[in-house]
C-alpha cells in the first residue's frame, strides 16, 4: 500500500513539473494584444470540430476562426495555414476552417489547408518539413497555444502565439483538466519516445501552393 501511494505521488508531482515546464517555455511568447504580435508570412491555425457532439457551436473552433481572421485583416500574415484531422470523409476540421474564415471575409488564395494534422504534434512538424516554414504565428486557445509552442522550441519551429478567446463553460474546465495530460504525452513524444508525424509526402512551399489548396 505505501509503494502505490509512493508511486501515485511520483506520478503526480511528475505530471505537475512537466505542465509548469511547458508553462515557463512558452508563456512568455504568447502575444494577446494585436499591437504586440510580430508580422510573419504564415499564421497556424490549429484545428477542432466546428460544433459539438449534441449539435451545439463549438466555441473553441469560433474563437480560432474570430482570431485568425482578425490577424489576416490586420495585416499580422499573408497566409493562414489552418491544420487538422480529415482521418476520414465524414470528419473534415480544415475544410470547415476554410469556410469559416471565407466567411470572416478572408480570400480564399489566403487559405491554406493541411488535411493530415492529426495531432498537435503533427501540425506543427508538417508547418516545418511539408510547408517549409520555420517561423510562424500560431492561432488556439491559451493553454494549447502553449503546447504548441514547446513542441516548435524542441523541432525547431519558432512560434509566437496570438491566443484565441478561452472556453470557460463546464466544456472549458474538461478540457483544462485533459492538458496537464496532453502536456505530458507532448514531453514523451519529444524526450524519451521520438514520436514522427503520421503523414510527411512532397514539401508544399506556401508562397508556390495554389489558391485554396
Amino acid at each position: 500500500m505505501i509503494l502505490l501511494l509512493a508511486f501515485g505521488a511520483s506520478g503526480l508531482l511528475a505530471l505537475g513539473l512537466i505542465y509548469l515546464r511547458v508553462e515557463s517555455v512558452a508563456a512568455p511568447r504568447l502575444e494577446y494584444t494585436l499591437d504586440a504580435v510580430p508580422e510573419r508570412k504564415v499564421c497556424l491555425v490549429l484545428g477542432c470540430a466546428p460544433t459539438l457532439i449534441d449539435g451545439r457551436p463549438n466555441l473553441y473552433f469560433k474563437f480560432r476562426i474570430d482570431a485568425a481572421a482578425q490577424l489576416y485583416h490586420a495585416g499580422k500574415v499573408q497566409f493562414l495555414l489552418v491544420s487538422g484531422d480529415n482521418s476520414d470523409r465524414y470528419y473534415d476540421e480544415p475544410t470547415a476552417m476554410k469556410k469559416a474564415l471565407v466567411a470572416a471575409k478572408v480570400p480564399e488564395h489566403a487559405i491554406i489547408c493541411d488535411y493530415a494534422g492529426l495531432r498537435t504534434l503533427d501540425s506543427v512538424v508538417r508547418a516545418k518539413e511539408v510547408f517549409k516554414e520555420e517561423s510562424i504565428l500560431l492561432v488556439s486557445q491559451p493553454f494549447h497555444s502553449k503546447r504548441a509552442i514547446y513542441l516548435g522550441q524542441a523541432l525547431g519551429v519558432d512560434i509566437v502565439a496570438h491566443p484565441a478567446a478561452d472556453v470557460t463553460t463546464n466544456q472549458g474546465t474538461k478540457t483544462q483538466m485533459r492538458e496537464i495530460f496532453a502536456r505530458a504525452k507532448a514531453f514523451l513524444d519529444i524526450h524519451l519516445l521520438d514520436t514522427q508525424a503520421k503523414h510527411l509526402g512532397q514539401p508544399q512551399p506556401i508562397g508556390d501552393a495554389k489558391p485554396g489548396e
